[in-house]
């Protein structure tokens, strides 16, 4: 069948040539053993260069950990920090994983709900509100999945100054922080000095350099706390592939123009979809600012039916655009909505062009 999949968050480019060559020349150079638990030194200081040059982050490199993937940092994070019956508190809307992870150490995901109308973004009262005397840490990230929401720097301080008085930890994900459009400015928190020692920054390069396959994840903190996560992954998985080591290493010193080609195509594609799934009568959505996902409202469609079905929720909607129109969409309610689905504009234009004639299809048969 005819399928068109908007549910990876997964970049279609190929890996740059530069990086794909030096893993080649590490393999050529037997470069393929066991490497420090933490990674190889010299990618550690390119890991503590880019925290400096693009994050205002000051980290030594014994500061740094290298693991098998953003995920993995953000694993190894939450082991190292929390204990059973501490709460760690999460933003809602909020990536699929953050809450099995927090639920895996033992610990219980506390949710914010936030509101459309402020693009899904917490504010400090919402924040403080969350916090109880249980609570050991905030996940925060923007660029936003499933949102595409960006935190303003005043935003962001604004949570900090909670994070201060309360005196818990943020994990701040900023995998998608080279994804990003109209304008908008990243900003790390762990650059505000309040609050650097309570804030571990997790980044990858995954989605910047589009080497998801790669599995290199990376994360800085204050020197107790990596070395308590870097504890975890020695026994767990120990180093991160030596030959994938070596190709970030490249990613993260060699030049970045295909970055910049690859940002002005995701803003390209951004754009059609955007338009394409708003001119549909009954749905509204935020035009994201970073990242490559939409995060349409579908809400007025509940109650409508289709060959004897009735539409109850982002997930029957998901259900329906697979089964009717062959469009793959992800149900909200994974993210923590069910009035929403995510779209993935990670995909190539002509397969978004083939999605957006179906979804506009199928809404109209629902009407």
């Amino acid at each position: 069948m005819d399928v068109v999949t908007l549910t990876a968050g997964e970049p279609d480019f190929p890996t740059p040539f530069h990086i794909k060559e030096a893993a080649k020349k590490a393999i050529e150079d037997n470069l393929t053993s066991y490497t420090h638990n933490a990674g190889i030194p010299e990618l550690r200081r390119a890991i503590a260069d880019k925290f400096r040059r693009d994050n205002n982050l000051l980290f030594d490199p014994s500061q740094i950990l290298v693991s098998n993937g953003a995920k993995h940092s953000l694993y190894n994070t939450l082991k190292a920090i929390c204990n059973r019956g501490d709460e760690v508190v999460i933003p809602a809307p909020y990536w699929v994983s953050y809450p099995q992870m927090v639920t895996l150490v033992e610990a219980t995901p506390v949710f914010v709900q936030t509101k459309e109308e402020n693009d899904f973004k917490s504010t400090s009262a919402q924040l403080r509100r969350a916090i109880t005397r249980k609570t050991k840490a905030l996940i925060f990230c923007t660029p936003s999945n499933p949102r595409g929401s960006v935190y303003a720097q005043e935003e962001i301080e604004a949570l900090s100054r909670v994070a201060k008085e309360t005196d818990i930890y943020v994990i701040s994900d900023e995998i998608y922080e080279k994804v990003i459009y109209d304008g908008a400015r990243h900003f790390s928190m762990g650059s505000i000095p309040a609050v650097r020692d309570q804030v571990i920054t997790v980044n990858g390069v995954s989605k910047a350099y589009s080497m998801t396959g790669w599995r290199i994840g990376f994360l800085g903190g204050r020197k107790d706390i990596v070395a308590a996560a870097e504890k975890v992954q020695g026994q767990v998985t120990s180093n991160a592939s030596s030959i994938s080591q070596h190709a970030a290493l490249a990613a993260l010193t060699g030049p970045d123009d295909e970055l910049r080609a690859m940002s002005a195509e995701f803003l390209r594609r951004r754009n059609f979809i955007h338009e394409a799934v708003t001119s549909i009568k009954g749905i509204t959505c935020k035009k994201p600012r970073g990242a490559f996902y939409l995060f349409p409202n579908v809400r007025s469609f509940f109650g409508r039916k289709r060959k004897g079905r009735t539409m109850k929720s982002g997930d029957d909607i998901a259900e329906y655009l697979l089964n009717e129109e062959r469009v793959v969409v992800i149900p909200g309610s994974g993210f923590g909505s069910k009035d929403h689905v995510r779209l993935s504009y990670a995909c190539s234009m002509s397969e978004l062009e083939k999605a957006a004639e179906r979804l506009q299809r199928g809404f109209k048969r629902l009407e």
